[in-house]
């Protein structure tokens, strides 16, 4: 008698999948990332080797000619082993001869990464930083190159807050690290005379970017988010909720140098998340309450600090700055507003039109404005007969390489 094979119930054969596939991963990532281990210890080891045989020898700089020679015929299937790749293990022994340090920190990251710590960041303390950084948070590459290029750790930290008297240590200390000085917007390239939607807008439009410079744990929670008080409506620019501190992060915009008075309104905005939106969940017990960041455009330390001096909810304020609207060499090949006012006569005539309009719409409003139309536009309307561009001289065009 042949037994019957039962299928399994779905629940339940869809649950074991799942768990195995999430235990292959696992493996296969601890895997990779011993042998990603292994292979960093022996570059530290094989550039060690080359420096104190140098230094003993006096062996010159050949020696790693014929060394890559001579390993790449012996190993012709393993990659790495070109005088180049050999230059950079020895520089990479020299830059870290603590083999502690390489075993902890530096060896947990892919070769790559290293490379580009070899090749950006000079200072030892501050290549650990980077490491470490980039070890705890899993930047790729490219995310640690941007981190390099914009100063990311001369800016840490910076911010003038109150951390330290309105937060519970040790929170109080990361809460004072997530906060950085200034804040780097170049990814907006917008223009100096901007408003503070438009400022808003952009960052939005680049939210991506926007949380990477903000940093590891910050979750988006909405822009001009809502909030009722008394009857009355007030808007949040930029409401975040940190992951790891479990509070609630309120981001106010300033197109202006720091004024005492954002500081009052900044704790209004704190009183009410804490009242309003804020969950019983969200760090009850060791008293984290609703963190408030003003970014302004400039900011004078003294006056921040008396602002701050007195205020019982925790805010910290900081600089934000962006790249220009266009690069310099590409703004010399265009024309400037004075150029184009000589050459477009009438743009003055249209810019007038639309003010005059607005005025009208706000005084008289839109219909009694319809009814008018015929004679506002005898008024306002180019004159009809033909204008002659002014002739202009053509500029010989310039073509950029990429270097």
């Amino acid at each position: 008698m042949t037994a019957s094979l039962a299928s399994p119930p779905d629940d339940g054969y869809a649950a074991l999948l799942s768990e195995l596939k999430a235990r292959i991963r696992s493996a296969r990532l601890r895997a990779a990332m011993a042998v990603n281990q292994e292979l960093i210890l022996l570059y530290w080891s094989i550039g060690r080797d080359i420096l104190a045989r140098q230094s003993a020898e006096g062996w010159g700089a050949r020696v790693i000619d014929r060394l890559a020679t001579d390993l790449r015929r012996d190993f012709p299937d393993m990659t790495g082993l070109s005088a180049r790749n050999l230059k950079y293990m020895r520089a990479f022994a020299e830059a870290w001869p603590n083999e502690s340090i390489v075993q902890q920190a530096v060896a947990r990251l892919p070769w790559g990464h290293n490379v580009r710590l070899l090749e950006a960041v000079k200072g030892p303390a501050e290549r650990l930083w980077y490491a470490c950084q980039a070890v705890e948070h899993g930047w790729s590459r490219n995310v640690l190159v941007h981190q390099i290029e914009s100063a990311l750790f001369a800016r840490q930290g910076n911010a003038v807050t109150n951390f330290a008297r309105t937060l519970p240590a040790p929170q109080s200390d990361f809460a004072q690290e997530l906060i950085k000085d200034p804040y780097n917007f170049d990814f907006l390239a917008l223009g100096p005379e901007i408003s503070e939607r438009e400022l808003e807008r952009g960052l939005l439009d680049h939210l991506r970017a926007l949380i990477l410079e903000l940093g590891k744990g910050f979750a988006f929670v909405g822009s001009q988010y809502p909030l009722e008080v008394g009857g009355q409506d007030y808007y949040l620019d930029l409401l975040f909720y940190h992951l790891r501190l479990r509070c609630f992060v309120v981001i106010e915009l300033k197109i202006e140098d720091f004024k005492p008075e954002f500081a009052g309104k900044m704790n209004f905005y704190l009183s009410a998340v804490d009242e309003l939106v804020r969950h019983e969940s969200d760090r009850p017990t060791i008293g984290i309450i609703t963190i408030g960041i003003i970014l302004c455009k400039g900011k004078n330390a003294v006056v921040v600090e008396y602002a701050l001096r007195d205020t019982a909810r925790p805010m910290g304020v900081a600089e934000y700055r962006m790249s220009p609207s266009l690069p310099p060499r590409l703004e010399s090949e265009l024309p400037t507003v004075q150029e184009f006012a000589r050459e477009f006569p009438l743009m003055s005539v249209v810019q007038l039109r639309v003010s005059r309009v607005g005025v009208l719409r706000s005084r008289i409003g839109a219909a009694p404005l319809i009814a008018l139309s015929e004679r506002m536009l005898a008024f306002f309307c180019i004159p009809s007969k033909p204008w002659r561009q002014k002739p202009t001289v053509a500029r010989p065009s310039r073509s950029f390489q990429t270097q």
